[in-house]
C-alpha cells in the first residue's frame, strides 16, 4: 500500500539525485519509475482475500482527507554511518502515520499480513547498499533538500513483481475523502 507522488515532485527528486549519483556507484539506485511512498508492506495476499482487502482499504482511506506533503531532508536506515537504505524524508504531517496504521489494520483484518512491522517512517527509497556503507557524505549532500508541495489524494494497492528486475503494478486506488 503506497502513495504515488506526482510526476513534477518526482522530476525534482530526479534532478537532485542526478547531482550526487555518480559519486556513489557502489549503491543500487532505484529506478525513478519505481519510486513510491510505502505505507505498509504486505506479503503474499491470497486471491480470495482481495475483495475483502479492497473493501477494508477503501473504508480506511475514506476516513482521511487528502494530505499535502513534500520531500525534505535525507537519511539512511539503520544509520548514515552504516546505511543500507538511502532515502529522502517527507515532512511528517500528523495524519500520515495514522493513515499508515489504518490501512495496515484494514489489511490485517482482511487476512493480509504485514511483512514489515517496523515503526512507520515516511520516506522515499532512492538507493540500497548491500553491506551497510558509510553514507554520511551522501546524506549530507541532500540533507537540505526541500521539494515542492504535492497532494496525496489516494492510497494505492501495489503489487510487487520480483525477479531480475523489480516491477510495481498499481492495482487499485482508494480515494482520501476531501
Amino acid at each position: 500500500m503506497a502513495l504515488l507522488p506526482p510526476p513534477e515532485a518526482l522530476a525534482e527528486v530526479t534532478t537532485a539525485v542526478e547531482s550526487v549519483r555518480a559519486g556513489w556507484p557502489e549503491l543500487r539506485w532505484i529506478d525513478s519509475t519505481l519510486w513510491h511512498v510505502t505505507l505498509a508492506f504486505l506479503g503474499e495476499v491470497p486471491d480470495q482475500a482481495l475483495p475483502e482487502l479492497s473493501v477494508r482499504l477503501a473504508r480506511a482511506a475514506a476516513r482521511y482527507r487528502p494530505v499535502t506533503l513534500s520531500f525534505t531532508g535525507a537519511g539512511a536506515f539503520p544509520s548514515a554511518s552504516r546505511g543500507r537504505v538511502f532515502w529522502l524524508g517527507l515532512d511528517a504531517v500528523p495524519p500520515l502515520p495514522r493513515l499508515a496504521d489504518s490501512v495496515a489494520a484494514g489489511a490485517r483484518r482482511a487476512g493480509a499480513e504485514e511483512t514489515d512491522r517496523k515503526r512507520f517512517h515516511p520516506h522515499l527509497t532512492l538507493a540500497r547498499s548491500r553491506y551497510g556503507d558509510d553514507l554520511r557524505g551522501l546524506v549530507g549532500s541532500l540533507s537540505s533538500f526541500s521539494g515542492l508541495r504535492w497532494r496525496a489524494d489516494a492510497v494505492h494497492l501495489v503489487r510487487s513483481h520480483l525477479g531480475s528486475s523489480v516491477r510495481y503494478e498499481p492495482l487499485e486506488a482508494y480515494p482520501l475523502t476531501p
